[in-house]
């Protein structure tokens, strides 16, 4: 079921193009992140739906009802911003309490959402604490139920975690998860980490220049990537220019050697110029008794990354990583030694521009 519309929406500052042709249908119950490096749009287009600002172009629809002109406070959504914007003077019990209070609800009521909430967030001990007596992530947890005691029919997330060490953010992006999940209700969350992203989302809109390149589940954005830009953002891989031999057989030429793709080439004609990509992962030494495309190649330099291993390695002027796992086992090749690397058809990915 449909619960979310954003149709051809854009948005323009003093004729500066933030956001452009955007069309998003999200599902109730739906987790579905914004991605994209800074300044793609990604932040505007989730205030658009907040109602903190109006589309230039295009419409705001939840649950059959436009909202694209309502202000925020007449539209049923909770806000989890990136600075916490929580209420200094305030105990943690009435920041999750305050927007129950604004809207006049019976303190009986209010009393017992805020016992929720704060089961919830898992600080039953805290809610006659103040912001300042608490870390980050709780404070963050805090902001998170002050936005959901109103029940809202979206929650917004504004690179909540953004603030914190790397170890609470792990953590906390899992309670962010399963609290959605338990709780059923459509998630919108805007980041700048891949690694984020792909770990907690039923589907992700990778953002470049304020448009959409792609849209698909982590699945699909991280394993075909369509675009060039969403295969340099999403993940490590490996980028070069092929020539295509013969668009029937998918059979194309990387550096003089014939590579078989997976992929279709329709509309391509021999001799054809075109942009490929092949993860990390997809290579493998030849030794390993794993068939498919091979090239010849030369050891260029060996980086230990804890659990993965990335060596590089050069075919003709073009150079890929290729990642394998670690174990105290793992017999490496020595730098500068000449091998031989293979991969599949399916590795080689065709990028439509």
């Amino acid at each position: 079921m449909t619960h979310l519309v954003l149709s051809n929406i854009s948005k323009q500052f003093a004729g500066s193009t933030a956001v452009q042709d955007f069309n998003l249908e999200v599902k109730k119950g739906e987790f579905v992140s914004f991605l994209g490096p800074s300044g793609c749009g990604k932040t505007t287009t989730l205030r658009m739906i907040a109602g903190f600002e109006v589309p230039t172009t295009g419409k705001v629809i939840l649950d059959d009802v436009e909202i694209t002109d309502k202000a925020p406070n007449q539209r049923n959504v909770g806000m989890v911003f990136q600075a916490y914007a929580l209420f200094p003077n305030m105990t943690v019990a009435q920041n999750i309490g305050f927007g129950m209070r604004i809207h006049r609800e019976p303190e009986s009521a209010i009393k017992e959402r805020v016992t929720e909430m704060l089961a919830l967030i898992h600080l039953e001990q805290k809610g006659n604490s103040y912001p300042a007596e608490l870390s980050g992530g709780q404070q963050q947890r805090v902001a998170l139920a002050r936005a959901l005691a109103n029940r809202p029919q979206v929650l917004l997330l504004d690179e909540p975690l953004s603030a914190l060490d790397a170890k609470i953010r792990v953590s906390l992006r899992a309670e962010i998860r399963s609290i959605q999940r338990k709780l059923g209700i459509t998630a919108i969350y805007v980041t700048h980490d891949q690694e984020e992203a792909l770990s907690i989302s039923d589907r992700i809109v990778v953002m470049s220049q304020g448009q959409m390149e792609q849209v698909g589940t982590p699945f699909e954005i991280y394993n075909f990537p369509q675009t060039a830009f969403v295969a340099g953002f999403v993940g490590t891989l490996n980028t070069t220019d092929a020539e295509v031999i013969d668009p029937v057989k998918k059979l194309i030429k990387i550096e003089g050697v014939r590579v078989e793709t997976a992929d279709d080439l329709d509309g391509r004609q021999k001799g054809d110029k075109i942009k490929i990509a092949i993860r990390p992962e997809r290579l493998h030494f030849a030794s390993e008794g794993k068939r498919g495309n091979e090239f010849d190649c030369r050891i260029e330099n060996i980086t230990f990354l804890g659990s993965v291993v990335r060596i590089l390695v050069a075919v003709g002027n073009t150079k890929f990583n290729m990642d394998t796992f670690n174990n105290p086992f793992l017999e490496l090749p020595k730098i500068g030694a000449k091998d031989q690397v293979t991969c599949s058809r399916e590795a080689v990915l065709v990028l439509k521009n």
